[in-house]
């Protein structure tokens, strides 16, 4: 039986519950539906009723109400002060500041007298099934074997597939367990110049083990670049410009991108590269400073390449590496002071005889 009610119990009823009319119907023993078609009612007999259950301040008077029927002890804050948070980040800051500016140029003591030669390897991809591992083995051993030889690596060290490409771990042999293991390896088996960590690499985000790997090795490790200056006992510097890839592409010339860099970046000696598993070579002079620039992009140990075949890549692949021996008793300027081997073993010939010399 719906109880019944006078229009002026209603008005009291909506008042005392600070107009919520879930409260209202439910204290009149009504739905919510019939409240609403008797405040249309008596709205449309000229009586004022807010249009909403909640007129502006009825809500917030009615938790002030609440509120002073108990008290909550605050709670200490779970995190540091502002105060506290505004010097920290000032100190992360200057971190920040000092290694970003000491690596624009990272100086190298070179220790030895004469000749130098760096091993660039193209981008070693060492658990990829297509990855000539065997060269890889021999082309190390020769660094650990050789006089002022030295190892570089311009990235891509696996292939750390991720995200969605997680699922090309089930199309090749090697596990993703089995490829850090394999990277354990490969940079163990020599001394390290430098190594960029490439697309693949990053993949693995700020906690890239390869960077822990390589620290192991006391190797520098920089992700996409590294911008460093030999300098050896006779008193000449040589700079090299490494990235995983320089900006700037040609299908006319693969080395577009370390010479665009030369030409309109930092006048550098060696610019090198790698990413597009292509080999190419350009050697040009700066006109201002009067030193001659070289160009060079290394390709890959990953010989054979799905991705490659199924897109119609060309082969412009020369070498999975490159050799460059650097002559310190030449000036800046000499063509020779730099050269570029794509057999290894022959540069290490060419480096071989240049220290017997000295």
């Amino acid at each position: 039986m719906v109880r019944k009610f006078s229009d002026e119990e209603l008005l009291a009823s909506l008042e005392r519950n600070r107009y919520v009319r879930s409260e209202t119907a439910l204290e009149l023993g009504i739905s919510v539906r019939n409240l609403i078609m008797h405040i249309g009612r008596l709205k449309a007999a000229g009586v004022k009723i807010p249009d909403t259950s909640y007129p502006i301040g009825s809500q917030t008077r009615y938790f002030e109400d609440k509120k002073q029927q108990f008290e909550i002890k605050e709670l200490p804050d779970d995190d540091v002060s502002v105060e506290e948070l505004v010097q920290i980040r000032k100190r992360q800051f200057a971190a920040k500041k000092s290694h970003e500016e000491a690596a624009k140029l990272i100086p190298v003591k070179i220790k030895i007298d004469g000749a130098v030669g760096l091993l660039h390897f193209g981008d070693p991809h060492v658990d990829d099934d297509g990855t000539d591992i065997a060269a890889l083995e021999r082309h190390t051993k020769l660094v650990s074997d050789t006089p002022g030889l030295f190892a570089c690596n311009v990235g891509d060290t696996l292939n750390n597939w991720t995200g969605r490409l997680a699922r090309l771990y089930g199309e090749q042999a090697t596990s993703a367990a089995q490829a850090w293991r394999l990277a354990e390896w490969f940079v163990g088996r020599c001394d390290w110049l430098y190594m960029i960590g490439g697309n693949h690499d990053l993949w693995s985000g700020a906690g890239d083990p390869l960077k822990w790997i390589a620290k192991q090795q006391n190797a520098l490790y920089k992700s996409s670049e590294a911008r460093i200056a030999l300098r050896f006992p006779n008193g000449q510097e040589v700079r090299v410009n490494a990235r995983h890839d320089h900006v700037g592409s040609s299908i006319w010339n693969p080395a577009h991108g370390p010479m665009k860099a030369a030409i309109m970046g930092t006048r550098d000696h060696l610019y090198v590269a790698g990413h597009k598993h292509e080999s190419a070579y350009s050697v040009l002079k700066d006109p201002i400073s009067g030193i001659t620039m070289h160009a060079l992009k290394v390709s890959s140990y990953k010989i054979y390449d799905r991705f490659a075949k199924e897109r119609g890549f060309r082969d412009n692949t020369l070498s999975p590496c490159a050799l460059t021996v650097i002559n310190p008793s030449l000036p800046n300027s000499h063509p020779d002071l730099i050269k570029v081997f794509w057999e290894p073993e022959e540069g290490v010939n060419y480096l071989n005889f240049l220290r017997k010399k000295k």
